[in-house]
């Protein structure tokens, strides 16, 4: 199999990236990525002299590229987004372009050149927020609350459209927050861990009271894997890692590792539209496919940690692509 990856030089298509190359050594790979802020070739370093993968630098809204891409593969598997809610935030026309427009672009172009199978990575913000109980299953209804989920979910409804309307054969994955090894340095988990590497406090929102589930990348890819192969064409599947934390529990967690305290935390105001807790029931997937996730978030968070320490080389010159905090930047740019 030929697959095109859309974004693959971001942090889970990379990872996605690398899982396929490492598990099927007769595919190949075509990574189409436009290389913004958070795309990084330094990702797949050890595999950009594999004769099976193949880098193409372009955007998916560019009909004229991803037909010729297109014509290559067997399949797609499109994570090419913009995907940092606090950016959508400062710039939500960007997240439209992409996220909307890009994936109608991937769309017409998987359909007119022989319906080629098409994966598309969705996420769990579609769903909106959940209060202190339940979790979010292949049938809960749609509420987004920020740009960001606004364009995934649009762009979710656009894929379901072309396999109703044209029997394009699609599947759609929405995920938990990941977490692992080439996170770009604006998330949670790698901002705080490389903050304390430098000696700077750690910003958490509000009191840090928002819950995530969250899910190792690894897993995930292994998730998308067995979804590509064996899912049913025109399902949804939810991929959660079943490990629900508050924020500040994380940040905690961060700090012990690093042998400091509170003294290291920053109360910053919280961001607009801040969802309160996300979960997901990942049953139907371990039901029909038998995944499950392998990682427990205790181990993986070591695991993460220690990469970030062996890494510097990867993450300081992205640093200075951070914004930390949304609202402070938007009142910059207000003035």
């Amino acid at each position: 199999m030929k697959i095109l990856v859309t974004g693959g030089c971001g942090f889970i298509g990379s990872n996605f990236i690398l899982h396929i190359l490492e598990k099927y050594p007769a595919y190949k790979i075509v990574n189409l990525d436009k290389l913004t802020y958070a795309g990084n070739k330094q990702n797949l370093v050890s595999v950009e002299k594999d004769s099976r993968y193949e880098f193409v630098q372009g955007d998916i809204c560019d009909s004229a590229v991803v037909d010729e891409c297109m014509k290559k593969v067997d399949a797609v598997v499109h994570f090419a987004a913009e995907s940092h809610v606090d950016r959508s935030i400062l710039f939500a026309s960007e997240f439209v372009r992409t996220n909307v427009l890009g994936t109608q672009v991937l769309l017409e172009s998987a359909l007119k050149n022989g319906k080629k199978r098409f994966h598309h990575v969705s996420t769990d913000e579609v769903f909106g927020e959940l209060g202190a109980e339940g979790k979010f299953s292949e049938t809960t209804p749609y509420a987004p609350r920020s740009p960001y989920s606004a364009s995934k979910a649009s762009s979710d409804h656009l894929v379901r459209a072309y396999f109703h309307t044209y029997g394009l054969p699609i599947t759609i994955s929405n995920c938990s927050n990941n977490y692992g090894p080439f996170h770009f340095p604006e998330k949670l988990i790698p901002l705080f861990i490389t903050n304390l590497i430098d000696g700077k406090k750690v910003p958490v929102y509000g009191a840090g009271q928002n819950v995530r589930d969250w899910l190792h990348v690894k897993d995930h890819a292994d998730a998308i894997d067995l979804i590509l192969h064996k899912g049913r064409l025109g399902e949804t599947y939810c991929v959660g890692g079943n490990e629900e934390l508050k924020n500040i529990d994380i940040t905690k967690m961060i700090l012990d590792a690093f042998n400091v305290g509170d003294e290291m935390v920053e109360y910053v105001q919280d961001r607009k539209g801040h969802d309160f807790r996300y979960a997901i029931d990942f049953s139907k997937l371990n039901k029909e496919l038998g995944w499950m996730p392998r990682y427990d978030f205790e181990s993986g968070l070591r695991e993460t940690i220690e990469w970030y320490k062996k890494n510097e080389a990867w993450w300081r010159p992205l640093k200075q692509k951070v914004i930390e905090n949304v609202t402070k930047k938007e009142n910059e740019i207000k003035k």
